[in-house]
């Protein structure tokens, strides 16, 4: 996604809640000793289809989350949902994670690991199946998660980018709408 896409926090008509990932505590060893900071990993989301995620490092861990909540307010995005779960299947990279990312039937849950689940559940999801693959490091499978979901389009959009209007196509039937 190009920073074209990227949507003001104060335009939403849903307040933006905030989940903070992973805390690290990270030293650097100087002449006087060792000096000890704390970097916040942190998602935001309205639970509407828009969610963002930030990096922030302080000396101490409230600062340090509370820049990473301003870093992800800059960040967020918008997601197509197809009612309450994703339009397709998709597979997103980032480093040595990768995440598998699965729409699932009414009533399923989110059943995904910590750094996914935050994500998927400030976005909106309520029913999706996901499978981290490769590295477990929560920075990778966030950065895997908004990959995949970046990759989502939804009927609407392919319309549009194919020329058509999006009226004059028919909606998406699923495999048990057409057999029963």
């Amino acid at each position: 996604m190009s920073h074209i896409d990227r949507i003001d926090p104060n335009s939403l008509e849903h307040e933006l809640q905030d989940t903070v990932v992973a805390i690290n505590r990270v030293t650097k060893v100087v002449k006087g000793g060792k000096n000890l900071g704390f970097n916040a990993l942190v998602v935001v989301g309205d639970r509407h289809g828009h969610a963002g995620y930030g990096l922030g490092k302080a000396k101490e861990v409230p600062l340090a989350i509370r820049k990473a909540v301003q870093v992800a307010h800059k960040d967020l995005r918008k997601f197509p949902m197809m009612g309450t779960t994703i339009p397709h299947r998709v597979v997103g990279k980032f480093g040595a994670g990768s995440v598998l990312l699965k729409p699932a039937s009414p009533g399923t849950g989110v059943i995904a690991g910590a750094a996914i689940r935050a994500v998927v559940e400030l976005a909106g999801y309520q029913d999706i199946l996901t499978k981290c693959l490769g590295s477990h490091n929560p920075h990778n499978m966030l950065k895997a998660t908004f990959e995949a979901l970046g990759q989502l389009r939804d009927g609407e959009m392919i319309a549009k980018m194919r020329g058509l209007n999006p009226d004059s196509v028919e909606p998406y039937q699923s495999y048990s709408d057409i057999n029963g």
